[in-house]
């Protein structure tokens, strides 16, 4: 995707106003939020707000009148002709919303309380009070239904979804409430929205007689329905409605970030890509949901710079672009990305919290205060701020406060992923096996993408030595990150410790294959895929010694010894790295180091002396054995090898 044209441009500024405007006028103030920050990111937009503000005879005019762009979306003139009668009711119900008075707003154009019918259906509820009264049961619900809905026909579809809209809300708002403390008897599943049934029945029946009259919500409708299906779990059929929405308004980004979260594989985004509209926000779409499934290759970063073409200055993209060097573990270059962002807004709390994240890993204990500093002073009660303090607080061991402030940012925001994590990766410090499971759990019924919440779960049962249940949680977690050694080399660990040696050796070099994409090395084997490889595939970059010596370590399980000297050689080899072995100068001038004498390094050195010396071969074991002597690692025992090797010889020369 190249630069826009002069008319494409004008066009997309007029789009991203308009979807400003119609975001603001339904409430959805994140999505109204996003439009504005890429509006303002495009080139000369302020420039050109400011000629059209410019009046004919001034003397800074040319003398001709500046006009914006024309939009090109089909309005319908009912609903033109309804918003203008209803007006004063549709601006008391928005002051309503805007003061966070849900059920007043949705009393204004609702005739009383939702139908309590079934959850997508419109199907009778049966009567439980008596067999007699069946009969009437049956019909009770569908007219009671039908005449709800006959009561909305005159409302706007604006005015009808903000009302909507504001029910689902103070469902939402009256649960959080129901489930008082975090982590409490009541939080969970125990409590529910009670407004889902009623707002599924009534916008089944609104959407069914629009589709039925060939005409449509205009996105928002569609949009609403997707997210109430979304939290009944109907994920299928919500993503059907969430497709249907961003075809007929693209621009409200809100449906986009539904969409995105009801995505699990790269295979389930390749499906909705091909029923997606072909416009900029799919393809701003795809990128964010590719960076949302850890798909870090070239190909992203691509898309990214071809966008950023046409938003150069948008926070948004940038913040991808961070993202994406986190998810590769380039913390340095994701770390330099934040923090011109916040040299560049420092008001602004969006995705601080990953920032923290990364300043946590790289222990910038006094660049992570600064970053607690500000973001309280600009908002102390904002998911995000309390994340920061939180891992401030961590980094410091104090993980008491840490817990309070994550506990915090959950009552601010249940859904809130990381603070599910990061409280469970507290809990584990504390020694609290049973309270960091649940929060474990909570965050992957949150988002199941998360892979750090799988893999805390995986490390906790592993502690509590239930290794059926940490492999279960392992491979999910190496199934999010298959190019992440520390995944596999988990997965490895369990397998052996319940006895699978086969597949123990499979993960540990899978865990050998990832360990090298991430080196940069990758050319290093034979195959990408990670299938049963001998020790020829190996080889060229460094390699992790301690995964090299379990895999020795497994095959010396299956008594196959000169396999296991062959994997206990290259632990070796990896103490001075590829130029080691490096007759045909590939790595000349390569900044790939060795890793140097290792304990894991020396406890190879030490097998394969004891190993040469059962062989006969006293010469080799007598070599390593005085190595072992010098690097002062197992020293003892090599000193009572080389008495061992010495009365050998003398007894054999004898």
């Amino acid at each position: 995707m190249g630069g826009l044209s002069s008319a494409d441009a004008a066009q997309l500024q007029a789009h991203l106003q308009h979807a400003v405007t119609a975001c603001s006028e339904r409430c959805l103030w994140q999505s109204a939020k996003w439009a504005a920050e890429l509006l303002n990111s495009l080139p000369g937009v302020s420039d050109s707000l400011n000629q059209s503000d410019t009046e004919v005879d001034s003397p800074m005019s040319d003398g001709t009148q500046s006009t914006p762009p024309k939009l090109k979306i089909s309005v319908d003139p009912v609903q033109t002709q309804l918003e203008a009668k209803e007006l004063p009711r549709y601006l008391l119900a928005k002051s309503f919303f805007d003061c966070r008075e849900f059920d007043r707003c949705a009393a204004v154009f609702l005739p009383g309380s939702l139908p309590k019918g079934a959850v997508g259906s419109n199907l009778p509820q049966p009567n439980r009070r008596s067999s007699a009264g069946k009969g009437k049961a049956r019909m009770s619900t569908p007219i009671k239904v039908k005449s709800y809905e006959e009561s909305l026909s005159g409302i706007s579809h604006k005015s009808l979804f903000l009302a909507l809209y504001a029910k689902y809300i103070s469902g939402e708002k009256r649960k959080d409430e129901d489930s008082e403390m975090i982590l409490g008897p009541a939080d969970g599943g125990v409590t529910s929205n009670k407004e889902l049934n009623g707002l599924t029945s009534i916008l089944e029946g609104i959407l069914s007689n629009l589709h039925a009259n060939n005409a449509n919500g205009g996105g928002w409708l569609e949009y609403l329905y997707g997210i109430v299906l979304a939290k009944n779990k109907n994920e299928e059929l919500a993503k059907t409605w969430l497709i249907k929405s961003v075809h007929l308004y693209p621009y409200n980004w809100g449906a986009w970030e539904e969409l995105c979260n009801l995505l699990g594989t790269i295979e389930q985004l390749q499906q909705v890509t091909e029923q997606l509209p072909q416009n900029i926000m799919t393809y701003i779409f795809h990128i964010y949901a590719s960076q949302s499934l850890f798909q870090v290759t070239d190909q992203v970063h691509n898309q990214l710079t071809s966008i950023q073409s046409i938003f150069p200055s948008s926070a948004f993209l940038k913040t991808q672009r961070a993202l994406l060097f986190y998810h590769s573990k380039d913390f340095e270059e994701s770390e330099s990305i934040f923090s011109e962002l916040l040299t560049s807004y420092p008001h602004r709390i969006d995705s601080v919290d990953v920032y923290s994240n990364i300043l946590y890993v790289m222990s910038l204990r006094p660049k992570l205060a600064f970053l607690a500093h500000t973001s309280t002073l600009t908002d102390k009660f904002r998911p995000e701020t309390c994340i920061v303090v939180g891992n401030y607080y961590s980094l410091l061991s104090q993980h008491e406060k840490a817990v309070i402030y994550f506990r915090r940012a959950l009552t601010l925001d249940r859904t809130f992923t990381s603070a599910w994590t990061l409280m469970g990766h507290e809990y584990v410090e504390m020694k609290n096996s049973h309270a960091a499971i649940e929060s474990y759990r909570r965050a992957v019924e949150s988002n199941r993408r998360d892979y750090r919440a799988w893999y805390g779960l995986g490390q906790t049962y592993e502690v509590l030595e239930m290794f059926s249940y940490a492999l279960w949680y392992y491979q999910r977690a190496a199934g999010l990150r298959p190019y992440d050694a520390k995944m596999w080399q988990a997965v490895g660990q369990c397998f052996a410790k319940v006895g699978k040696l086969g597949n123990a050796l499979r993960a540990y070099k899978r865990a050998l294959i990832a360990g090298s994409f991430n080196d940069g090395s990758a050319s290093s084997f034979g195959n990408s895929q990670g299938g049963e490889f001998g020790v020829g595939h190996l080889g060229g970059g460094v390699l992790d010694p301690e995964t090299l010596y379990q895999v020795a370590s497994i095959y010396e399980r299956l008594d196959q010894k000169e396999e296991s000297a062959a994997y206990m050689e290259l632990v070796l080899a990896q103490e001075e790295g590829p130029q080691a072995d490096d007759e045909d100068g590939i790595f000349a001038g390569s900044s790939v180091q060795g890793v140097g004498v290792t304990p894991t390094t020396s406890k190879a050195r030490m097998w394969l002396a004891r190993y040469e010396f059962a062989r006969g071969e006293y010469q080799r074991s007598m070599e390593l054995a005085n190595e072992l002597c010098q690097d002062g690692v197992e020293v003892e025992d090599a000193k009572a090898l080389v008495r061992d090797i010495r009365a050998r010889v003398e007894a054999d020369a004898g």
